[in-house]
């Protein structure tokens, strides 16, 4: 027969064993629990992963069209205005699982900042259109000077606004000037006085293209013409922007009839016809979007070649 002092020493004995079952069994469950979560979240991932890379197929997709859409144009007309084709937005195209948008703007009905480069040497009659356009913008003229003394070759300073080498290398992190034309409008946020404000109110009037280029007349906002055609006004380049809504300019004659007697337009500042146009696409997929923009540039036949292309 047990004493009660045996019993008494048994019973904890029985309640630690309990005990250890109770807690291998809620071990085996958490360990469960997680191996199901880890499985759950590396299925998602093997099938977001799928779904980014069939969004990007659709996104070269996508700028394929751009590029088919812009040689049919060229081989049906050498002039190009907000009235074809490759203007139109491409809507929202239902896909599996997915949808594909996009659209392509015209380069060339901004003011291309390289122009303001001959050579590697100031141009300076495009550098008096970009500081009218900038004053027309009502942003301080001398940010030209910054930008000058950023893409040219040399390291002298432009003017008191400008800057070179020493400048910005006291900037965080420190840096030197490019001394080399734009690669994109993008860039100008390393520049000088080229804050987010100015950029914003900057970035619809410029472009930043591979070679000099006109400012094409069936395109361009009222502020880049005015900048471009010597003495005429912004409420002039308003009215002549809203003769060409009603009908586009076909020919330079047809656009000189609507300038002012007396103003000279060069042959090299204005023309009606493009060769630059950025293509902007957004693809979902899944649990995926992806956005891209590329630069296209389109020559006399075959489809155009891509000068850069940017995927965030």
């Amino acid at each position: 027969m047990r004493t009660p002092r045996q019993v008494r020493t048994r019973i904890p004995q029985h309640g630690v064993a309990i005990v250890l079952a109770m807690g291998v069994v809620a071990l085996a469950a958490l360990t469960a629990s997680a191996l199901l979560v880890s499985q759950s979240t590396w299925s998602r991932q093997i099938e977001l992963s799928s779904d980014h890379v069939q969004a990007q197929i659709l996104r070269q997709a996508g700028l394929d069209w751009a590029r088919a859409v812009l040689s049919d144009d060229r081989r049906s007309s050498t002039v190009d205005h907000a009235g074809e084709p490759w203007s139109l937005r491409l809507p929202p195209i239902p896909l599996e699982n997915g949808s594909l948008a996009g659209h392509i703007e015209d380069q060339q009905g901004k003011f291309n900042l390289n122009n303001l480069l001959n050579e590697g040497t100031v141009n300076p009659v495009q550098l008096a259109h970009f500081r009218r356009l900038l004053t027309i913008l009502a942003l301080p003229p001398a940010l030209a000077d910054s930008l000058v003394d950023w893409i040219d070759t040399d390291g002298e300073v432009q003017s008191p606004d400008g800057a070179e080498d020493a400048y910005y290398l006291m900037r965080q992190p420190p840096h030197l000037s490019a001394n080399r034309p734009l690669l994109d409008v993008a860039e100008l946020a390393l520049v000088r006085g080229f804050d987010d404000n100015v950029l914003a109110r900057l970035n619809p009037f410029v472009s930043a293209l591979p070679q000099f280029t006109a400012v094409n007349a069936n395109t361009a906002p009222p502020e880049v013409i005015s900048a471009v055609v010597d003495g005429l006004n912004l409420e002039g380049a308003r009215a002549i922007v809203a003769q060409r809504e009603r009908s586009h300019f076909r020919d330079r004659t047809d656009f000189l009839a609507q300038i002012p007697r007396g103003l000279i337009v060069a042959p090299e500042d204005i023309s009606l016809s493009s060769n630059y146009f950025v293509a902007r696409m957004r693809v979902t997929r899944g649990g995926a979007q992806v956005t891209a923009s590329a630069l296209l540039a389109r020559a006399d036949a075959g489809w155009p070649s891509i000068v850069w292309s940017h995927t965030p």
